[in-house]
Order: C-alpha cells, then structure tokens, then sequence
C-alpha cells in the first residue's frame, strides 16, 4: 500500500490493514512474524509533511539472549511519526554535516534536536510496509530471556543448563582472578 501525497492533499486517510506472516520483507534474521500484523494508523498532509498516527499489533519470535532458545512475544507499540520531503533539505545539508544548522552547541556535528522525530520520504510518498517494518524493529527489546531465571549455556560444553546439567569439569580460575578467589574462600571460612 502506497500512502501518497496526491491523495492526502485530497483528504485525510484511515487505514486497517493486516498482513500475513512473510508479507513484509523485515531485512533481518534477528526475528520473525508468527502471527498477522495489524495496522490501524491516520495518515494526514500537513504542509508538505506526512503526519501519520496509529498502532500495530503482532507477535514475534525472538531468540532468547542466554539459551538461544525461541521465544515469542507479543507487540502492540503506537506511533506518532513524521515524513519531510527530502525535496525540502537544500543539497548542502543533505550531504554536508557541517552546515551551521547541524552545529551543535559545542560545535560537534550532528542532527538537530527537529531532526530527531522525523523521517524523509522521495517523490510523492512512501510505502505503508517500510514504516510498520521501521516499527517493528523499533519496538523490539534490546535483550530477550526466555524467563527470568533463565540459566543460558554452559560455556565450556554449550548444553543449556536449563534442560540438563553439565558434565564439564569445575571451571578453572582465570590466573588473574585466582588472588580475589582465594580472599573469596578465607571470606567464607569461619574463624
């Protein structure tokens, strides 16, 4: 679905629209849809600016960050986004970063605090399934555990220490840690 401006400039538009699981190419293999993604959003011209607000609502599966195992997880973040012509940005700003207006107070460069909220699209609009891709990356965790307690792998023979005990040896002491071991053990003693 193509949200373009022509049609915006005649009204504002409302939009619910699922998509199947391998419908929206997400350019990753971080996660996967396992469930459809639902979209409910306004968009609306404001200027020459895309102003679009709405949700989505979808459940993912992610590898746990410790056992590798699966782990599915539901989503449902809003967003308030808006979209600038890259028109609008004179060629000097677009490619050089040193204009004035990217100066930060220190005089490093970087975007400025408008730049923050705001996303560009080319020629006459932008496609529906790149923004709800961006928000699907957006709104995944940082990290994911498959539970709280959640053991990992052993490091020495890689079983998952939450299904099975490890037959690895005591794991050495680093020689560089072998002092802090030592005070760790009289610590424990009692005198």
């Amino acid at each position: 679905m193509f949200i373009g401006v022509k049609e915006l400039e005649r009204h504002k538009l409302t939009l619910r629209e699922e998509f199947v699981p391998g419908t929206i190419d997400f350019r990753t293999r971080d996660f996967r849809q396992v469930a459809p993604l639902s979209v409910d959003l306004e968009a609306e011209l404001e200027g020459a600016e895309i102003h679009i607000v709405g949700r989505l609502a979808t459940r993912v599966e992610l590898t746990c960050a410790r056992c590798l195992e699966p782990v599915e997880r539901e989503m449902a973040p809003r967003f308030d986004l808006v979209y600038r012509p890259v028109a609008a940005i004179s060629r000097e700003e677009r490619f050089d970063f040193r204009s004035p207006s990217r100066a930060t107070v220190e005089g490093e460069i970087g975007p400025t605090p408008e730049d923050l909220g705001v996303g560009f699209y080319v020629d006459d609009g932008l496609f529906l399934a790149d923004v709800v891709a961006e928000q699907v990356h957006l709104a995944l965790p940082m990290k994911v555990v498959c539970r709280e307690d959640c053991r990992g792998l052993c490091p020495g023979c890689g079983v998952n220490l939450n299904r099975e005990r490890c037959r690895c040896r005591a794991p050495a002491v680093d020689p560089r840690l072998a002092p802090l071991a030592e005070w760790a053990a009289r610590k424990k003693k009692p005198e």
